[in-house]
């Protein structure tokens, strides 16, 4: 079994802030975290989905909100590990291990952390490969999993148990509980049996960030240093395509907290003609890219910003005017070509009208 310590934090953060697409929480202050705990309580063991037995029972934990509030309101582990220890008491149930909701942001951190401090092992995978603004996009619903019982608990340590009938229920339910509970809350949720875990999580996505975080911090600078050694590592994974859809500054941007998501636009001015531009539509993450008329990405597919002289991903609540970046879009895996899984994570599905056309069949 491999481990991650405070030592891989770093890189880890940096990956998943990379493969957050704008959203999943700032990496800086989860970098912090995660890093303190992992010293204090020793490394995480980390156990790839295919070796997880049948008989485990594994549970997803993460935070859900509005990425911005986290950035005035400072998480802590008490909520996380509470939430985990609550889910234990009120379910009667044993946990055996830990899942990530999402690899993107601050989340790829939490499980981590928690499962040191519980004595588990966390499962080196997760429920998007990315991140993604609702419950109902997780890998997790899609392949079968129930998400609740599951218990949300806020930075008080005031909790809540919701039983809903499907994901699409509980994401209306768990929105509006972070809402009331201050604007992000912490939730254990998806308890799964092995088997389930084995056929729905995206495998190795913890190991893959630190591995971007890694390609980053050694080769930092510029991100056209970066790019070839950036496209042969993502050619060599799941994902496949990656391509370089624009460079140039942040013109515009603006957001706003609606229903518990960070919502807005951005526009980015090309450095060769002024003008071409970007346009970007946010829910959370960057869901849409669109140049002059032509959409140029879309979810489920991911949409990578990096500022331009470090290579550092640019999360969307830190987008601000005069910014130098480079966008890259990467194929969405395997996981998220199915129908069902593009029923609940195509343009569509956030009221977009368009349809889904896969990165690598646009010129």
């Amino acid at each position: 079994m491999q481990t991650i310590g405070a030592e891989h934090i770093k890189d880890l953060c940096a990956g998943a802030a990379f493969l957050a697409t704008g959203g999943g929480g700032d990496p800086y202050v989860s970098q912090l975290q995660a890093e303190r705990l992992l010293d204090k309580y020793g490394p995480a063991t980390l156990i790839l989905p295919k070796d997880v037995p049948d008989d485990f029972f594994v549970v997803s934990l993460g935070m859900v909100g509005a990425p911005t509030v986290t950035l005035e309101q400072l998480p802590t582990e008490e909520e996380a590990i509470g939430a985990l220890n609550k889910y234990e008491e009120v379910t009667g149930k044993k946990i055996d291990a830990i899942v990530p909701f999402e690899i993107g942001g601050g989340n790829s951190t939490i499980p981590l952390y928690v499962a040191a401090m519980k004595g588990l092992p966390c499962i080196d995978g997760d429920g998007m490969g990315r991140a993604l603004p609702e419950a109902q996009m997780m890998t997790f619903p899609i392949y079968g999993a129930h998400p609740t019982p599951a218990v949300v608990m806020d930075s008080f340590n005031n909790f809540v148990v919701l039983n809903c009938e499907d994901a699409h229920k509980f994401e209306v339910e768990i929105r509006a509980q972070a809402v009331k509970m201050g604007g992000m809350v912490s939730s254990a949720e998806h308890g799964m049996p092995g088997d389930l875990v084995r056929r729905s999580t995206i495998p190795g996505t913890i190991s893959f960030a630190t591995q971007i975080g890694n390609l980053m911090r050694t080769h930092g600078g510029l991100i056209d240093i970066i790019e070839p050694e950036l496209f042969k590592l993502f050619g060599q994974s799941d994902y496949g395509i990656i391509k370089h859809l624009f460079t140039g500054k942040v013109l515009d941007t603006h957001r706003e907290i609606i229903g518990g998501y960070d919502v807005g636009t951005a526009e980015l001015q090309s450095f060769d003609d002024p003008d071409k531009k970007m346009s970007l539509y946010i829910k959370n993450e960057y869901l849409v890219a669109r140049v002059g008329e032509k959409i140029v990405a879309s979810v489920p597919d991911l949409i990578c910003i990096v500022e331009q002289e470090t290579s550092r991903p640019l999360n969307a609540e830190r987008m601000r005017y005069g910014q130098r970046v480079s966008v890259f879009g990467i194929g969405c895996t395997h996981h998220y070509r199915t129908p069902e899984a593009l029923k609940v994570t195509e343009p569509r599905a956030f009221g977009f009208d368009l349809d889904y056309v896969p990165l690598e069949v646009i010129d």
